[in-house]
């Protein structure tokens, strides 16, 4: 018996193999199963898969060169439009601190403000200014997912933020495009329409800037971004809809607040 007991404990340890150490075990990682050129389309008409693509595969480079090209290209014409010198001196139209200055010092501020220097300073800040909100905006979806505790990196915070913004930015662009062509340079307002001359917002009827810089915040376009934000964090951070709501709207806010602070300052 005891012969019998010893042959099934060899057996046994000669069948049975030590478990791997933690080094040698292979994450499996799911691959992506849209193309990045797929995902371009699939954002407008099925935003769930697209992030749930995005989740196996963070991706940002070619929707986020487009939303920049295309900001960039807006700017651009509406310059064009309605002169590179007027773009630059009718914001201070109003202001009361440049109109007091003696009138030697006014017209040198204007002749800087006009200058060859300041105008290619505008046309290569242009396409940085997205890149810098892509970032940030980037930064805190990702810090917001973790505190919520979510699981997103930050690779795929970044990814939500651009694919929200996204089919808003190029929706809307081809508007504004559309609309400043068939506009006359004479009906442009500077302050009111270097951002867009399509307006889906109540911020055109106020004429209190403060306001109105709160009000444009609620543009129709934005909350179709922040509705696809919030798909994205979602699936991407997977957290509740309550708390991928709540970074959206902080966010969102933390945007308002520097609308209001720059209005201020202006």
């Amino acid at each position: 018996m005891n012969e019998d007991n010893q042959d099934k404990f060899e057996q046994n340890e000669a069948e049975w193999q030590a478990p791997p150490l933690p080094e040698d075990i292979i994450e499996t990682k799911e691959p992506a199963q849209m193309s990045e050129i797929g995902t371009l389309g699939s954002i407008f008409i099925e935003p769930g898969a697209t992030f749930e693509d995005l989740r196996r595969k963070p991706r940002f480079l070619i929707a986020g060169f487009l939303c920049i090209l295309l900001i960039s290209l807006f700017q651009y014409a509406f310059i064009q439009k309605v002169g590179f010198e007027r773009y630059a001196l009718e914001p201070f139209a109003a202001n009361s601190r440049i109109q007091q200055m003696p009138e030697d010092q006014k017209q040198a501020f204007f002749k800087q403000q006009t200058s060859d220097l300041a105008k290619y300073a505008t046309y290569v800040i242009t396409p940085l200014v997205p890149v810098i909100v892509f970032l940030l905006g980037g930064l805190l979806y990702w810090l917001g997912t973790n505190a919520m505790g979510g699981s997103a990196r930050f690779l795929q915070s970044l990814s939500v933020f651009i694919y929200s913004s996204f089919p808003p930015i190029v929706v809307s662009t081809f508007a504004n495009f559309l609309v400043l062509l068939l506009k006359s340079a004479d009906d442009i307002s500077i302050s009111a329409d270097r951002s867009g001359v399509v307006k889906a917002n109540l911020a055109f009827l106020i004429e209190d800037k403060v306001l109105a810089a709160l009000l444009a915040t609620f543009d129709l376009f934005a909350i179709w971004g922040w509705i696809l934000a919030a798909i994205g964090l979602r699936i991407i951070g997977k957290i509740s809809s309550g708390a991928a709501w709540a970074i959206v709207i902080i966010v969102a806010l933390i945007g308002v607040a520097l609308r209001v602070v720059g209005a201020l300052f202006s």
